[in-house]
């Protein structure tokens, strides 16, 4: 007979060692260590959670520190690899196999272990990719969350910086897996139940709050001039002409200086109710002078932004909040609002090929894409109609006998040299190379170039939805890769004649004077400023004070 309940089975093996540990569902967390020994076995798939902001970084910790002798070869999957712990559990032979989204931090050391053998790469996953195969093909046995309360029944308040959580915990749970809280703190009775107790199997308070990274804060003044150019040829050339207003920016100076240019440069073209109202972006402080000048009507956000919780919970008809006040944010369905309900995503990345194609996985360096590829692709489920989804959508099938379709937006807002003077626009990305050396079946490319819509840099707009044919959008992208190498290779009579017809746009091609891209410009010019805009509700960190 065929026994159809051996992970019930398991599950319950589990929960019996365990139980000595364990009162109600508390364990202290001077048996952190042992509570894992008992409930992890060997070759266990784990999901840690390991977000862009919020870490389990206390459960990171002690599992880096297990005997490898009794736990071993465990098969890690999690979205982003941010601290050293991530990577530890590698080096001591704790894990064996990643499967991934992210590694900002730790893409130098991430690059040097896959190199060294000290582990091996499923994919480089998107953010929605990865969440999906936790419900089919990577469904963790064991997940380690990270949440800021729990009370005596195992109920979950996440705060603002739900992320990741309700995804993993959800896989886990219904698949008989074992979930373990790292918690901030015990109390009688949660702000808001975020994760109900029947799914969770065990809740540690951490010797101290969980770690949270404040990710999406950009100093104003570090915004350059050129920044603010390239920000005013998107606002006048992009977001004006298409009519945008359901967007996603990424991370970035760059995208820091469209915010910042909202309540100035877009308000003196009469753009207020016209772009930018509704958003799938973490609480971006820069957002705050758009927000106070009513150009934001709504934000969901994939996570929350350390210093900004009491401007949010001071403006809940733009943020999703909940009774008690704190924004309510979710990794999984920001990501499908950013792909689904978004008009446009703009965002940098660190190599652009003659097709278009972008990624930040260069030699020595595996970076990772995180949710860029879900925000940067065509939706090609999406049948609802906007100004520019349709105006992007006749561009690209202008004359081609096509069916009718629109097209997201996806723009590529770069520098065209980067830090080190290293060129933003190669002939042949890194990804071929890595990809042949690490073993990878496909080059990592974080957005395909048939996605791309347009390249902005300082020397001006690239339009590749007009473009017809490979020779002319090649030409196009090295109309605006300025002194590359790339852009030096340029047909010169090709980019004037792709001038002429509007698919290479100059700022004086759009009525733009270089003379007035300057800082003052900007709503804010520095953090104190964007404290003031909020009314003293931003609280920013101490790393972004200097007065």
């Amino acid at each position: 007979m065929h026994i159809w309940d051996t992970a019930s089975r398991n599950r319950d093996a589990r929960l019996a060692r365990a139980a000595p540990l364990v009162r109600g569902k508390g364990v202290e967390a001077a048996d952190a260590a042992a509570l894992l020994e008992a409930v992890l076995e060997p070759g266990d798939r784990v999901c840690l959670e390991g977000n862009n902001q919020k870490q389990a970084d206390f459960l990171a910790r002690v599992l880096a520190g297990l005997d490898p002798a009794r736990v071993h070869d465990l098969h890690m999957v999690q979205s982003v690899l941010a601290l050293p712990q991530h990577l530890d559990v590698f080096e001591r032979g704790v894990a064996s196999r990643l499967d991934f989204s992210f590694s900002g931090p730790q893409a130098g050391r991430l690059a040097a272990l896959l190199a060294g053998g000290r582990l091996s790469i499923g994919a480089i996953h998107t953010y929605l990719e990865l969440f999906g195969r936790y419900f089919t093909d990577l469904t963790p046995r064991v997940c380690l969350v990270a949440a800021q309360a729990a009370d005596g029944d195992g109920n979950l308040y996440t705060g603002p910086n739900t992320e990741d959580t309700p995804v993993i915990v959800e896989a886990t749970a219904f698949k008989r897996g074992i979930v373990i809280a790292q918690v901030n703190e015990r109390v009688d009775k949660v702000a808001r139940v975020d994760i109900p107790g029947d799914w969770v199997d065990f809740v540690i308070q951490s010797p101290t709050p969980h770690y949270i990274e404040p990710l999406f804060t950009r100093d104003p003044a570090q915004i350059s001039e050129i920044q603010v150019l390239m920000a005013m040829m998107v606002i006048k050339g992009i977001y004006a002409e298409y009519e945008v207003n359901s967007l996603n920016h990424g991370i970035g100076f760059d995208t820091a200086a469209i915010e910042l240019l909202l309540p100035t440069y877009a308000e003196r073209l009469g753009l207020k109710g016209k772009i930018c109202r509704h958003w799938a972006l973490n609480p971006h402080p820069a957002l705050i002078p758009a927000i106070e000048a009513g150009f934001v009507r709504s934000v969901h956000s994939f996570g929350s932004e350390l210093g900004m919780e009491e401007y949010i919970r001071a403006r809940p008809d733009v943020f999703f909040t909940g009774p008690d006040g704190s924004m309510r944010s979710n990794r999984a369905l920001c990501q499908a609002a950013g792909h689904y309900a978004c008009d446009l995503f703009i965002g940098s990345t660190l190599q652009i090929d003659l097709a278009g194609n972008s990624s930040t996985a260069t030699l020595g360096r595996i970076a990772g894409f995180g949710g860029a590829p879900n925000m940067g692709a065509d939706a090609r489920g999406r049948r609802h109609a906007s100004p520019a989804w349709l105006k992007a959508g006749r561009q690209a099938r202008a004359g081609s006998g096509r069916m009718p379709r629109g097209q997201k937006l996806v723009v590529q807002m770069v520098e065209t040299f980067r830090e080190h003077m290293q060129p933003a626009f190669v002939d042949t990305l890194d990804a071929w190379e890595l990809a042949e050396t690490a073993g990878m079946d496909l080059p990592p490319v974080m957005i395909y170039g048939e996605d791309v819509s347009h390249i902005v840099t300082e020397e001006g707009i690239a339009n590749l939805l007009l473009c017809r044919g490979e020779e002319e959008r090649e030409q196009a992208i090295r109309g605006v890769a300025g002194y590359t190498p790339v852009g030096l290779a340029r047909d010169r009579r090709a980019v004037e004649n792709l001038r002429d017809r509007g698919i290479i746009r100059r700022p004086e091609d759009i009525g733009i004077d270089k003379r007035e891209a300057t800082r003052d410009l900007l709503a804010a010019r520095t953090v104190k400023d964007l404290v003031r805009a909020s009314g003293g509700l931003y609280d920013p960190p101490k790393r972004f004070r200097n007065w």
